[in-house]
């Protein structure tokens, strides 16, 4: 066997594909160590692999960057979760946006939606600016907009839904129409919001998912790393496996480990931040000191139909805007004391952001917006700091 070729740890039952997302989340990816019997599978530390006494590998394994047992299982296990034919995991989410951009030929153009991540943003136009790269930041809600963005070569169609922080939805399947009607673009959708337990992009027409697996599938706050997922062979993603070996943007063997240990209870988890996530929301909505709350599990939000349509949950993630300006909105998030000030999301914890601050002075953010992160913990609690907060 060549350095660097992979081989499945073991054979995947066949029912297992028929079997509910809770058991695949179990089970997928995984074995039985055939060395101690172990049902929880060891972290393989190793960086190099033995050769065979004549040259080749017939483990599967040469070279850590190239491959590794516990990356292999969790790029199995996310693949059988989207219902893709394949998968890889980087060192970050932001690690799998720059090797979809840096797959791109110069002068390919792009279509993102125009409250994109904002790193997304300087990603495109900072690290690859000298790439010769055109883009167009559209509302993706508004299809004639986004049917009129087409170029010949338009070769990229980034989608985040929901978005963050304003939570839009997009609607995938008319994307995923438009695209294959009118060039030769691939569609990425950044399902992290959403997680395979609320969305499945692929079954809707999209080409390739990713994810930050830093958040709800790891879900502990306590490992970073990105996943893509392809629902056919493309050459984007063939230079997106080797941008990850090549570049060497792989996760550590722990992280895989503790991504994969995640996975496990991740679809539970979702219900509780789902059902945490709406009942905040419903009492946001009701508050006089709250000027707009932005989530689509509520009937008001423009994207509740498209949300019934294509999620089976509304997930954890929210944002309001405070009565006021981004002082009143500040003084809010500092007077909590459940919910934690940090960046980043899907832990147990629950967060609260001044999102505005973090996305710089250029941010189309409002000022008096705040995103909550929805944890675990009871909601009436959560429900009484906020309401406490608000004043």
């Amino acid at each position: 066997m060549l350095p660097g070729r992979r081989t499945r740890l073991r054979s995947t039952p066949a029912t297992l594909a028929l079997m509910k997302l809770e058991t695949r989340a179990v089970h997928a990816g995984r074995h039985i160590d055939p060395a101690t019997g172990a049902v929880t599978p060891p972290i393989h530390l190793s960086t190099t692999f033995e050769r065979a006494p004549d040259g080749t590998y017939p483990r599967g394994f040469s070279y850590s960057r190239d491959g590794n047992p516990n990356r292999l299982m969790l790029e199995e296990c996310l693949a059988d979760l989207e219902g893709g034919k394949e998968a890889l995991v980087f060192s970050s989410g932001l690690a799998v946006a720059t090797a979809i951009v840096q797959g791109l030929e110069p002068g390919d153009h792009i279509l993102a939606p125009d409250d994109v991540y904002y790193a997304l943003r300087e990603v495109i136009g900072g690290v690859f600016g000298k790439w010769g790269l055109a883009v167009n930041y559209v509302d993706m809600t508004d299809l004639d907009a986004v049917r009129s963005a087409f170029r010949p070569n338009t070769r990229l169609i980034w989608l985040e839904t929901p978005s963050n922080p304003l939570m839009k939805l997009t609607d995938l399947q008319a994307i995923a129409s438009l695209a294959r009607e009118r060039t030769k673009a691939i569609t990425v959708c950044d399902s992290t919001f959403a997680t395979p337990c609320l969305q499945q992009p692929l079954d809707c027409g999209i080409d390739m998912v990713t994810h930050s697996t830093t958040k709800y599938l790891s879900g502990h706050s306590d490992a970073i790393g990105g996943a893509l997922i392809t629902r056919y062979d493309n050459y984007l993603f063939e230079r997106c496996r080797r941008s990850q070996t090549i570049g060497g943007a792989v996760p550590s063997p722990f992280d895989c480990w503790l991504t994969l240990r995640g996975i496990e209870t991740f679809p539970y988890r979702m219900r509780a931040h789902s059902e945490n996530g709406l009942r905040i929301a419903e009492c946001l909505q009701r508050h006089a000191q709250v000027e707009a709350v932005h989530y689509p599990g509520l009937p008001q939000h423009p994207g509740h139909e498209i949300a019934k349509r294509q999620m089976s949950g509304f997930g954890g993630m929210l944002s309001f805007q405070v009565r006021g300006d981004e002082a009143a909105a500040k003084r809010v998030a500092a007077r909590c004391r459940l919910f934690i000030r940090a960046t980043s999301l899907g832990g147990p914890h629950s967060f609260v952001e001044h999102r505005a601050s973090i996305e710089g002075p250029r941010s189309k953010t409002p000022r008096n917006l705040l995103r909550l992160s929805v944890g675990l913990e009871h909601p009436d609690d959560l429900i009484a700091d906020l309401d406490q907060a608000l004043g």
